[in-house]
């Protein structure tokens, strides 16, 4: 397949993408030959678009040789085969990082102006490129993007080689492209006008597509582009018995509750799906925590990730410290757990004088909480997919254990991690109706944008 320049490949592309639309989406252009594609994508979207500036770094005496990439935020993908193979010291290593990190502010100033970054907490970001070649700057605009905590990323690309998605690993939660020839030789062969963008194209895309979007705004987003709601937070260390965990505490202005996320197997703080589950609790007015439930030497066992009891005692730590803060105190508490992590969440809320006021399960396994379960007195909601037939029938059983409060709702065409369009959105509403509904004060009137 030939594109006739950038504009068509921005089309084509955008088609592929449809799937997206009203899910609160970001689109990220990486300069310079990367923004056109990405306009298109933004207009027909209808989202805001901005620049994800990266750098290569190239091998000093043979610069068009990647050897890794840079980007802001201080984001660096180091490829050390290249580095040994190419023989790069550290010190040239050090100093081409240096004269690339220089070039990298310099455009970030250029391209954007005054104009701040368009925000992307817990939200869909589409990372768009003209094309991939060795996907060492594709992979890092989209490390730069998961720790600006994006709850989702999508490459998407007009072309690349096959087997592109093996040289990105799982940078993405989603790869979208329009054609991987087998012959691929170099991104341009497959334009038929692959000239040059230049940073004043870069600009006049970006000012047109900030003009488009101008005086708009949604239930989700403020005139910046950033998540409404998000207030006071960042980065912490729970204390849990003798280990400290981190930690991301997000706290609304005058929060109506606070929810902790109990993941499951496998997964972290940074778990995409419920760091997007989490922003729309945030939108409704929730304090969330999300946190590691155990530290790196103990996930090396991997015994431990399932050792529910473990899990629980730390669920039940971090609710204890959390209380004592500023930002807990007072507050009724809710637990979302996924997968093992609802296990540990049902465990914990079954102890005398939890005092957890909800529970949703998304996807999860309540069925290893065994015996704590008719011990449970928070509301409780499970949710499963409807593709997702052995956990549907464990949860159905562990349902008729319960005495407290509970519901099973089960989401048609989804499958267990939610990855079909629409699926995970349907757990971020259902969740926030839970949570609202039963830790909200009494008469108090909640919407989804508050």
């Amino acid at each position: 397949m030939f594109f006739g320049d950038r504009l068509d490949a921005g089309r084509r592309l955008a088609e592929r993408l449809e799937h997206l639309r009203g899910q609160h989406v970001v689109v990220l252009g990486l300069p310079r030959g990367g923004i056109p594609v990405a306009a298109q994508i933004a207009e027909r979207l209808g989202a805001p678009l901005d620049v994800i500036v990266v750098r290569k770094l190239g091998v000093p005496y043979q610069p068009e040789l990647g050897m890794g990439a840079i980007g802001e935020g201080g984001v660096r993908v180091i490829n050390d085969s290249v580095v040994r193979m190419a023989r790069v010291t550290p010190e040239q290593l050090a100093e081409v990082e240096q004269a690339e990190r220089t070039e990298l502010e310099r455009r970030a100033r250029r391209y954007r102006g005054d104009r701040p970054r368009v925000g992307v907490e817990g939200r869909t970001v589409v990372v768009v490129d003209d094309g991939i070649a060795t996907g060492s700057t594709a992979r890092a605009a989209c490390r730069v993007v998961r720790d600006m905590g994006a709850a989702r990323v999508v490459l998407a690309v007009p072309v690349a080689p096959r087997g592109w998605t093996d040289l990105l690993g799982d940078v993405a939660d989603e790869f979208v492209c329009v054609d991987t020839p087998d012959d691929f030789f170099g991104i341009g062969q497959f334009y038929a006008d692959f000239a040059q963008t230049t940073d004043e194209e870069v600009i006049a895309c970006i000012e047109r597509s900030a003009a488009a979007v101008a005086g708009q705004s949604s239930p989700h987003t403020g005139g910046s582009g950033a998540p409404a709601g998000r207030g006071r937070g960042g980065e912490v260390e729970v204390q849990a018995g003798p280990v400290r965990l981190g930690g991301q505490l997000t706290v609304p202005g005058e929060p109506l509750g606070t929810v902790l996320f109990a993941h499951g197997s496998g997964s972290s703080r940074h778990s995409p799906r419920n760091r997007f589950v989490a922003a729309a609790l945030n939108r409704a007015g929730l304090s969330t925590l999300l946190f590691d439930l155990l530290t790196e030497e103990e996930e090396r066992d991997r015994a431990n990730v399932f050792d529910t009891a473990l899990l629980a005692r730390r669920l039940i730590d971090a609710t204890a410290w959390l209380r004592e803060r500023p930002e807990g105190r007072g507050l009724p508490v809710g637990y979302f757990g996924a997968s093992t992590g609802a296990a540990a969440a049902l465990w914990a809320a079954a102890e005398p004088g939890a005092r957890i006021a909800a529970i949703v399960s998304r996807g999860g396994r309540p069925d290893m909480a065994g015996p704590r379960l008719p011990a449970v007195s928070a509301p409780t909601l499970l949710i499963v997919g409807g593709l997702d037939d052995v956990v549907l029938g464990l949860n159905r059983q562990a349902q008729a254990q319960l005495t407290c409060e509970n519901e099973l709702v089960v989401v048609p065409g989804a499958t267990h991690l939610f990855e079909e369009p629409g699926t995970l959105e349907a757990v971020a509403e259902l969740a926030r109706g839970w949570f609202t509904e039963h830790l909200a004060p009494a008469g108090h009137v909640v919407t989804a944008d508050r």
